[in-house]
């Protein structure tokens, strides 16, 4: 049976913050709120969490995981970042996007695609999910929370608690977050592609 957290969107209370990154630091599966939509996420190096999440979402070795970071410092470590997609996340970050650039090798192998050496990456404006990567001093291993045959991600924290409560370790109520996925843009060549339009605004790209 999960645990359930409420937790404030605004003012998050920091002895649950502690409890939700220690249940992450021991393996657990959590559902936490981003800044576009719920996600599935779970410590970086814990490759039986990740195969749980696999599970849930009946996902294939080639999905893209997605690194969420606290903030730009981070990208760099998991990320070849060069001067031009440097300026171009600084302006687009925090926000609903995942950008998918050329992984460093600090990126578990298993988070990758099995043909690319790519991942997922970013940076949330979503104070609860912000104040757990701060906390737990390194980026969550994420999935947006959208359950097989659906197109659309889980968007009630009750709901979601009912469906997964035998499946995931922790649920936190984060209050209404949205009910699309972030816009999906490729910075891995010279030129951006977007893959996905999502909830960020993609006429800048």
């Amino acid at each position: 049976m999960s645990q359930f957290f409420q937790i404030h969107p605004d003012n998050p209370q920091q002895r649950l913050i502690s409890q939700a990154v220690d249940i992450i630091k021991k393996g657990g599966v959590v559902v936490y709120p981003t800044d576009c939509a719920y996600a599935l996420g779970c410590h970086l190096g814990d490759k039986s969490a990740l195969e749980k999440i696999k599970r849930i979402r009946k996902l294939d070795d080639k999905h893209n995981f997605t690194l969420v970071c606290r903030d730009l410092s981070e990208i760099g470590t998991y990320a070849k970042v060069d001067n031009s997609v440097y300026r171009l996340l600084k302006a687009h970050t925090p926000g609903a996007y995942t950008f998918i650039l050329n992984a460093t090798t600090e990126v578990p192998r298993r988070l990758l695609h099995p043909k690319r050496r790519t991942i997922g990456l970013r940076i949330p404006g979503n104070n609860i999910a912000l104040h757990i990567m701060e906390a737990l001093g390194e980026p969550i291993m994420s999935t947006s929370l959208i359950m097989p045959g659906e197109e659309l991600p889980l968007t009630d924290p009750y709901e979601i608690r009912d469906v997964l409560q035998h499946e995931v370790d922790l649920v936190i109520d984060g209050g209404y977050c949205g009910m699309e996925a972030t816009s999906v843009i490729n910075l891995v060549d010279d030129v951006p592609v977007v893959i996905r339009e999502g909830a960020g605004d993609i006429s800048a790209f």
